[in-house]
């Protein structure tokens, strides 16, 4: 579980609170000797990670909630367009052999595919160790022929929060998902990429979580 680092400060507003609650910003800051300007960070980010409640004309009281519940809400509010990043494309009819050296030239593990602007299929770095193994000519073949078509392809959208997208990475064992935005054609439903989301970015997340908090 990530654990919330607070100041000491900050500690030593919760457990005032916690003693003295409902208590309101300005009798907090008379105890500490600061002025209520110099509370205001402490303050919001205390409310903001829900360990503490501010409610209008009555002051701060201490939350009841969980710590760990604190800590999902505060990653859900986290979006896939907070964390995304862009993605490597590449059409439909490129052959193979270039699509292999343009994969390790943008050092990535799954290129997606497009086909006049919308996303059709997706190919990875086993796909293309698979073609290699067989004995294919990689000059002939357009990587078309090797990709996971749509709609096989897991997608995720910018709304869907870092929790989700990080458990869609799990359940489905991929390296990286395409951040889409549906557009409709007629009665027909089309995806337009407009990021990724790979290990990463999760990572890179979390790393930045553990700095920040």
């Amino acid at each position: 579980m990530l654990l919330i680092r607070l100041s000491p400060r900050q500690k030593e507003i919760i457990k005032i609170v916690k003693e003295k609650q409902p208590i309101t910003s300005e009798q907090l800051a008379g105890k500490l000797s600061v002025t209520r300007a110099a509370l205001r960070p402490d303050l919001a980010i205390l409310t903001m990670t829900g360990i503490l409640e501010a409610r209008p004309k009555v002051g701060y009281i201490y939350s009841q909630k969980p710590s760990n519940s604190i800590v999902y809400d505060y990653i859900r509010n986290i979006k896939a367009k907070d964390i995304m990043s862009k993605p490597v494309v590449m059409e439909e009819e490129t052959k193979v052999y270039d699509a292999i050296i343009y994969l390790f030239l943008n050092d990535v593990g799954t290129l997606f595919i497009e086909n006049k602007g919308y996303l059709v299929g997706a190919v990875s770095r086993k796909d293309f160790l698979k073609i290699a193994m067989g004995g294919t000519d990689m000059n002939q073949v357009p990587v078309g022929v090797i990709m996971t078509r749509m709609p096989n392809i897991i997608c995720v959208e910018a709304e869907d929060s870092a929790y989700i997208v990080a458990k869609k990475i799990i359940e489905h064992e991929v390296d990286s998902l395409p951040v889409v935005e549906k557009i409709m054609e007629g009665n027909k439903e089309l995806y337009k990429i407009i990021g990724k989301i790979s290990k990463t970015n999760i990572t890179r997340l979390f790393v930045k979580l553990g700095d920040d908090v």
